[in-house]
């Protein structure tokens, strides 16, 4: 696709000049997902426009690439029986979670519609949690009888194949109970004698999840693993869906932004419907990013006190005042790094709790060695411009010790809470910053006051 902003303003000029054939002709010419980012830029009034002189298998296609509260707008503004034609059409796990995006009289309103099958399927979908195996899974999975010949279980494939939409990554093993026995990718059915019989052939060491697993587990061992599909099971081992390499995908994207979210101090789990802090309701924005703030308020008030009790060293000693944002400042960013990188660890699996020494130890010495480099060039800046070696000294070692201490706090904090079994991203910004500065502000002013007493 041609610059997206050229491509909007085309389509805008069209939309305009009202010439509707050759509208309809230019927005079929692009991919489904390019359509989906054209429409993200485009009015509400534009966007349904051209929503409706798509394809149904286009704009099907299209609406799966759209955004949750894109997908509930542009339904809810269409006629009811297209809506649930279009529906009917997405995957059952995409369907699903356009449907439970909705409120519940909308959501019953589509299912009632649907075809009776297609609906019960979904009904049971609905029943998981989003966050679970069971609410991102796709329930077509293509099964064969552990006694059937690979000639058999080939044509099989290509009924079920033939007859419904099922993603063809691996073919699973069943009896005739349904419960899970094996799995046999397509390049050894397809290269295996045609009378062996699939028991012969099939894998029974079968890598699987099961229907309550929460998303990142299952982010993990796609991972680990590197398949394209996972089988979900239920409690009794009955085969119930596959999760997809690119349900994962999307997995891993939430999980990442999440991530980035809480690390900045943005409450991501408040559970209402509409849970996008950049584009959703201005309340539930307040909602998200006040909490944190208000206990950074609460820490900022401690150094404000801290600072409070030095009013004779700060009168001894004015230019002593120039330095806190320089303390603060280089002191927060080193312990933010030191956080970033235990956290991010955590998550890919490099760092555990049975290694957490050593990574201990190897930040702590990383930060005395950059904390006495910047302290040092620190003392001998503050000598030059102050004339006055014993300021350069204290002003260098106050630096030095912060920057260490900002290291180890950044290093064991989120070890500490990942111990407690709490998210060790909410340590990142706002707890490491203030902590850092009341700590820092504390050790800066004790050295100060001790240095003021020794001269007098």
């Amino acid at each position: 696709m041609q610059n997206l902003e050229n491509t909007v303003d085309r389509i805008q000029e069209l939309i305009d000049t009202d010439t509707e054939q050759q509208l309809r002709d230019e927005l079929n010419t692009y991919h489904e997902a390019d359509l989906a980012d054209i429409f993200q830029q485009l009015k509400p009034e534009e966007r349904l426009s051209c929503f409706t002189k798509l394809d149904e298998e286009k704009a099907a296609d299209v609406l799966e690439y759209l955004p949750p509260q894109l997908q509930v707008e542009i339904l809810g503004e269409i006629d009811e029986t297209l809506a649930s034609r279009l529906i009917s059409k997405l995957p059952h796990d995409e369907a699903a979670d356009v449907l439970g995006d909705m409120e519940d009289d909308e959501s019953q309103t589509y299912l009632d519609k649907l075809p009776e099958k297609f609906s019960s399927e979904i009904r049971e979908l609905l029943t998981y949690n989003d966050d679970t195996a069971g609410g991102i899974m796709n329930p077509k999975v293509l099964t064969v009888g552990y006694s059937m010949s690979v000639k058999d279980a080939l044509d099989t494939i290509r009924i079920k194949a033939e007859e419904e939409s099922m993603e063809l990554y691996y073919v699973y093993v069943v009896d005739k109970h349904n419960h899970l026995l094996g799995v046999v990718s397509l390049r050894t059915l397809l290269t295996s004698p045609v009378n062996l019989s699939i028991a012969d052939i099939m894998i029974k060491d079968i890598v699987k999840v099961h229907v309550d697993d929460y998303q990142g587990h299952i982010a993990d061992i796609f991972m680990k693993y590197q398949f394209n599909a996972l089988p979900v099971v239920d409690l009794y081992d009955h085969i119930k869906g596959i999760v997809t390499w690119d349900d994962v995908q999307d997995v891993v994207e939430e999980e990442t932004t999440d991530e980035i979210l809480t690390s900045s101090g943005i409450v991501t789990d408040l559970g209402d419907d509409d849970d996008d802090v950049l584009t959703g309701s201005i309340g539930h924005a307040i909602k998200a990013r006040t909490p944190w703030l208000f206990i950074t308020l609460i820490g900022e008030f401690i150094a404000v006190s801290i600072t409070s009790k030095y009013d004779h060293t700060f009168t001894a000693l004015p230019i002593i005042a120039a330095f806190m944002p320089l303390l603060a400042g280089l002191g927060g960013n080193i312990g933010t790094q030191s956080i970033t990188l235990m956290v991010r660890g955590m998550s890919t699996g490099q760092v555990t709790l049975h290694s957490s020494w050593h990574y201990i130890w190897r930040e702590t010495l990383t930060g005395i060695s950059i904390g006495f480099i910047f302290g040092l060039f620190v003392s001998l800046v503050t000598w030059k411009w102050q004339h006055n070696i014993e300021l350069g000294i204290i002003v260098g070692l106050a630096m030095a010790l912060n920057m260490t201490i900002a290291t180890m706090i950044g290093t064991c904090t989120p070890l500490v809470l990942k111990k407690m079994k709490i998210d060790p991203a909410v340590a990142s910004g706002p707890v490491i910053a203030t902590t850092i500065d009341v700590i820092g502000l504390a050790v800066y002013l004790t050295l100060v006051t001790w240095y003021l007493v020794s001269i007098n």
